[in-house]
């Protein structure tokens, strides 16, 4: 089953195509594996997508239908050995400092650098 038979159930596929031809609208599959949008606080993980693409006179949209699962973003920083062994050298402090200003400064390293060089 294609988009076309879920946009309009119980139609000729074929006669719906020639419609939407008639008035400038092309649809295509969408190969997808997985879709994700992305919001500010949280991730929309869609599985095993069915995605068409949508052409109507220049304006692309896509619809997009499959198992739908919601997840929160983590809003903590990723912190590797690495930066917190550049913040040390370069602000020589400590690793525990370190790692804690790398978190106040949401994982900038310059700022958390430059945040032991102004206590100076």
């Amino acid at each position: 089953m294609d988009g076309l038979d879920r946009m309009m159930p119980g139609m000729n596929p074929r006669k719906v195509q020639a419609m939407m031809k008639q008035m400038g609208i092309q649809q295509v599959e969408v190969p997808a594996i997985e879709v994700i949008i992305r919001t500010e606080d949280k991730e929309i993980i869609i599985t095993n997508p069915s995605v068409q693409k949508v052409n109507m006179m220049g304006n692309e949209n896509f619809q997009i239908s499959g198992n739908i699962e919601e997840r929160q973003l983590s809003t903590t920083p990723d912190i590797s050995e690495d930066d917190v062994k550049t913040v040390m050298e370069q602000a020589n402090v400590s690793e525990e400092k370190a790692k804690k200003a790398i978190e106040e400064a949401d994982g900038d390293l310059a700022e958390a650098i430059i945040g032991f060089n102004k206590e100076e």
